[in-house]
This record gives C-alpha cells, sequence and structure tokens, in this order.
C-alpha cells in the first residue's frame, strides 16, 4: 500500500547541514511525501533555508511548511509534530535536519510496514552508517540479535528515530497519546517514547538490518550514536549518576499517563517495573530477576544490574 508521507523534522540551528539533507528528500525514490518542519526558536539561517526549499518543491507539487516549535528541546519539539500530523497521510516519518537520507529509506519502510495488517500498529526503523562531519569514514551501526518489544523498551531504546517510520494505525496511536507525554517534563526521547507505546499496545517493530541514512556524528548532536568504548563509558557514568534512574521516572510517568491504551499483559509489567524500583534490595533482585526486562547486550544488561543494586534503576 502507497500513499503520501507526513516527514516530520525538528530544526534548531541547522543551516550547515540542512541543505544536505533536504536535497536527500527529494531525491526519494518514493516521490510522494510532504514535510513539516518545527523551527524550535533557530537564530542562523535555517528558516529561510526551508522557505526556498517550500518554493523549489511547490512547483513538484510537494508541500512543505514550516512551522515554531514549543522550544523545550528537541522530545518537545516531536511530541508537538506528532501531536499536529495531518490526518491525510498514509505514514509518518521522523528527519533529524543533518543526516543524509539514502534514497530508498521511504521506499524500503513501506516496503516493510505493507506486509502487515493495517489495523495493526506498526513501526519501521532501521541501522545506519555512522559518518563524521563530512559524510565520510562510514562505519554500521550495531545489528541487536535479541527480539524486539516491551520488555527490552521498558529499560533500553533500539529504535533510532532518524530512521523512524510509522503506519497509518500507529501514526493515529502516536497522535492522541502525544499530548499524554507532553505532560512529562524531561521526557528523555521521543523515539524511545514510541518504541515502548507501539510494543506496549501489542503493536509491531521492524528494525531493518540494512542501513538507511548517513548518520552524521558532531560536537552539536543531541543523541550520538553510542557506539565505542567512549559511549560504553558513558553509559557506565549514566547509572552512577543517576539519570538512567531519572530517564526511567519520565518515561514511566508517560507511559502511565496513556496506560489505558496498553495491553493488560504490559500493563501489569509496566506495574511491576515501578514496584520494584520502589522495593527494598532483595526484593528489587528477586522482582527483576522474574520481571523479564532485558537489554541487548551483556554490557547493558551488567549496567542495568549495577543500576538496580544501586537502587538507580
Amino acid at each position: 500500500m502507497a500513499g503520501q508521507v507526513a516527514i516530520l523534522m525538528g530544526v534548531y540551528n541547522g543551516a550547515t547541514d540542512l541543505p544536505a539533507q533536504l536535497q536527500s528528500f527529494a531525491e526519494q525514490n518514493h516521490a510522494d511525501w510532504q514535510l513539516i518542519a518545527s523551527d524550535d526558536g533557530s537564530t542562523d539561517d535555517s528558516c529561510g533555508i526551508l522557505k526556498n526549499f517550500a518554493k523549489a518543491q511547490a512547483t513538484r507539487g510537494r508541500n512543505v511548511t514550516v512551522v515554531q516549535g514549543p522550544r523545550c528541546g528537541f522530545a518537545a519539539n516531536f511530541l508537538s509534530l506528532i501531536a499536529a500530523s495531518p490526518p491525510e497521510a498514509g505514514w509518518l516519518a521522523l528527519s533529524d535536519q543533518d543526516d543524509v537520507w539514502c534514497q530508498d529509506r521511504l521506499a524500503r519502510g513501506i516496503a516493510a510496514l505493507s506486509k502487515l495488517p493495517d489495523a495493526r500498529p506498526a513501526l519501521y526503523c532501521s541501522r545506519t552508517w555512522i559518518v563524521d562531519e563530512k559524510l565520510e569514514n562510514p562505519r554500521l551501526s550495531v545489528a541487536f540479535s535479541r527480539p524486539m518489544g516491551f520488555h527490552n523498551a521498558l529499560v533500553q531504546n533500539i529504535a533510532p528515530g532518524n530512521t523512524i517510520l510509522l503506519n497509518r494505525a500507529a501514526t493515529e496511536l502516536a497522535r492522541a497519546a502525544a499530548p499524554e507525554a507532553a505532560t512529562v517534563v524531561g521526557l528523555p526521547a521521543h523515539d524511545w517514547w514510541l518504541y515502548q507505546l507501539i510494543t506496549g499496545v501489542g503493536g509491531t517493530v521492524i528494525r531493518d538490518r540494512k542501513p538507511t541514512l548517513y548518520y552524521r556524528q558532531h560536537a552539536g548532536n543531541q543523541i550520538g550514536a553510542n557506539q565505542g568504548w567512549r559511549a560504553r563509558w558513558w553509559r557506565i557514568r549514566m547509572v552512577l549518576d543517576g539519570r538512567f534512574g531519572e530517564w526511567n521516572t519520565a518515561n514511566l510517568a508517560a507511559l502511565q499517563a496513556s496506560s489505558a491504551r496498553l495491553t493488560s499483559e504490559n500493563r501489569a509489567v509496566l506495574e511491576t517495573f515501578f514496584d520494584l524500583r520502589h522495593r527494598a534490595l532483595p526484593d528489587r533482585i528477586r522482582g527483576f530477576t522474574r520481571s523479564g526486562l532485558y537489554r541487548q547486550s551483556t554490557l547493558g544488561q551488567a549496567a542495568m544490574w549495577l543500576a538496580l543494586m544501586l537502587g538507580r534503576f
């Protein structure tokens, strides 16, 4: 099933890399798309670049809209975009401002999701080519081997937002739930929330092993590629300084705001996770062992156990 894709892009002072990303939109094999860019208070020429792109695409029958973001961080910017996404779009694609899409980025996602029942909420994401500021020295992002599901999503995000495509059922779900999540202060990431929400309602998540974009790494990245020993040390620091626990607190609050949408089984998992965080250490250990929560790697699982032992879970 083909149809128009609504591309949602958060923008903030992205003038340096924005033209290359916009050009990759124009070169997509799936040419039926519209772009909604939410500028979150840029002080550079981002809006001017977007307006010029809008004029160029209008001659091809494509609509490019620039709106003003809430100026509360990138996660809030994307939640506002999702909440106001156009109901007529058959697909919803998320985009960062500084990547470059492969030509089949949209087409691959649509092909994968089209194999599923229309009524089932489904999320497509993929691996990426991790590159430097000049789009050089590419290396593949991690290929995770354990299943994607709610027990993983509660404690780890492996659905990179810059590769996400939602089918109509998932779009309608996310549009309805986004205002609920937006009430939570400190939500760490919109893509993590989407991974939790889609799996929480019993939807499907597909993670393509083929990369669909070039993920540019530079000093301005809000969240980087999370690979290598530096990233591993950062994850351990995140546990030790309590940030992992803070993220879990915000994620749980967002899910509890939408708990009526979850399956009864996953509501029980959510309640178990919330409860064990407030237990004494022996009860935390027993409860966590029975919970079935898991991260994808051995080191990641060890870091989660460390957080559990330190009471920063």
